[in-house]
């Protein structure tokens, strides 16, 4: 009866397979380390556009210390070969927190267009809450103590003037260590809702003073709707000293 040859061991086959692999990997080794020098020259081309264009846009009032730090690129992607990479700043983006640069390649075989992430930092003075501070709770100046923040660490804006906080109310609970922003804090109300309300009507070339019923809360610069006299319901902003403004 004739022989069959033997099919070959278990620890042949994975011989055999780490050989491949290791060849394999030896084959792409250089065009690996070639896209990541790529990766790295488009990461340099986002930096220098950054520096120079957030240096440009500091002629500013505001005292702002900015920091950039540019992200890497997928390194799964694989892109022609660009003689001019333009970089832009992508339509409703802005240079401010977490955001993303474009790069897109104007002058190569293949015209093509990534993303590179971002964070910009803007370092600047800013009221740190000294304590917590409950919801509701009015601020007063012991509460908070001047501090360098990042001004872009969240989209709300910050607010620097004390006389912009002091008097206000805080919206929810706060914590100390945070940097006082816009959102944490309002006027507080010059009324309560059922208050009777003093108005003033704006027409073209004309002002009726009246009074009616406020039907919600108000603060200075909120819009509110006002009862008049006559069942008439009409809206307005309110003012500084609780009158409403309203116009036909």
């Amino acid at each position: 009866m004739p022989h069959s040859p033997s099919r070959p061991s278990r620890a042949a086959r994975a011989r055999r397979l780490l050989w491949a692999a290791l060849a394999l990997a030896a084959a792409l080794a250089p065009a690996a380390r070639a896209q990541g020098e790529a990766g790295q020259e488009l990461s340099a081309i986002g930096q220098r556009w950054l520096d120079k264009t957030l240096a440009q846009t500091q002629g500013g009032a505001l005292p702002l210390r900015m920091e950039v730090s540019v992200g890497a690129l997928d390194p799964r992607l694989r892109l022609a070969p660009c003689a001019r990479v333009e970089p832009y700043l992508p339509a409703g983006a802005r240079l401010w927190g977490r955001t993303r640069l474009g790069l897109r390649c104007v002058d190569g075989p293949t015209r093509w267009n990534v993303f590179l992430p971002i964070t910009v930092k803007a370092f600047g003075p800013a009221w740190v809450l000294a304590g917590n501070v409950a919801s509701g709770e009015v601020l007063s100046e012991a509460d908070a103590v001047e501090a360098e923040v990042d001004w872009a660490a969240e989209p709300a804006a910050i607010v620097a003037n004390p006389q912009a906080w002091v008097g206000l109310i805080a919206t929810r609970p706060l914590a100390a260590g945070q940097a006082l922003r816009q959102n944490m804090v309002r006027a507080p109300d010059l009324f309560k809702a059922g208050s009777p309300v003093r108005v003033v009507v704006q027409g073209p070339g004309y002002a009726v003073t009246s009074s009616g019923q406020a039907m919600s809360a108000g603060a200075q610069g909120q819009n509110v709707r006002v009862r008049m006299a006559n069942g008439r319901i009409v809206a307005g902003i309110v003012l500084e000293d609780g009158t409403v403004e309203a116009a036909l």
